[in-house]
């Protein structure tokens, strides 16, 4: 059963890689990270369908059934994820794109992803984890896409921005506060899953402080342009009403 498990995730890892030539040689023009974030958005919208369904409709639900065998469809997004986190991962290796806390996130996905395949258990809050951590992906990849494209400083930027930001704090940091919770007290989910739910919950955190400085200085950024364009407004005014005078 290991060894169809890591086959399927041989798999996985090939077909995301092959994605991923397949968009180097349709946008050649781009560098690399172009198409590594094409693949990177590929993997956040169809892992988002496939874990929102395998945790909230198929079932079973996940704040009350923590550590309960996998089933085959959860066992699939798993094998389908961790291919994907393996390619991403050595992407960033190569490349050198990375810094020390997405590292560390990208690494303890994949330590968690393998236990649970490996253990044949916690699929379910796992799936869950997984729903809420990649939901804000897309938008993350539209933002840096955005951005390239000269689009990113305007209404649309702002709109993915705080969309963004607020999926992390409602799901990620909320929801996620619950699962966290419900993962804890599980008599079923073994010590050591527990322990993993600890370091990616501490990452979200991490994550949650920088978008909060993030979220800080661009709305205060923006208030500053506000008041002196407020500002320089009223000086024109006041200087046609003296040139009216005079």
């Amino acid at each position: 059963q290991v060894a169809m498990a890591a086959l399927e995730v041989l798999c996985s890892l090939t077909g995301w890689f092959a994605l991923y030539q397949l968009f180097c040689r349709a946008c050649a023009q781009r560098r690399s990270e172009w198409n590594c974030r094409l693949v990177t958005l590929s993997h956040g919208v169809l892992i988002v369908l496939l874990t929102g369904y395998v945790a909230f409709v198929d079932g079973p639900w996940p704040f009350t059934h923590a550590g309960t065998e996998n089933t085959d469809l959860q066992t699939f997004s798993l094998e389908v994820c961790l291919g994907y986190f393996f390619f991403d991962l050595g992407w960033c290796v190569y490349n050198r794109s990375e810094g020390p806390v997405m590292m560390a996130h990208h690494t303890a996905s994949i330590v968690g992803l393998l236990l649970a395949l490996v253990m044949g258990v916690s699929g379910c809050e796992t799936c869950a984890v997984i729903f809420g951590s990649e939901l804000t992906n897309p938008l993350l990849q539209i933002r840096w896409f955005l951005r390239q494209l000269g689009l990113y400083d305007g209404l649309l930027g702002d709109a993915v921005d705080l969309l963004f930001i607020s999926l992390f704090a409602t799901v990620r940091i909320g929801v996620g506060t619950a699962m966290f919770y419900c993962e804890l007290t599980s008599p079923r989910t073994t010590v050591i899953m527990k322990l993993g739910g600890v370091v990616m919950y501490t990452i979200a955190w991490v994550f949650m402080v920088d978008i909060a400085k993030f979220g800080y200085k661009k709305s205060h950024a923006k208030y500053k342009r506000w008041k002196e364009s407020q500002k320089l407004k009223e000086m024109t005014k006041e200087e046609q009403r003296s040139d009216k005078t005079d």
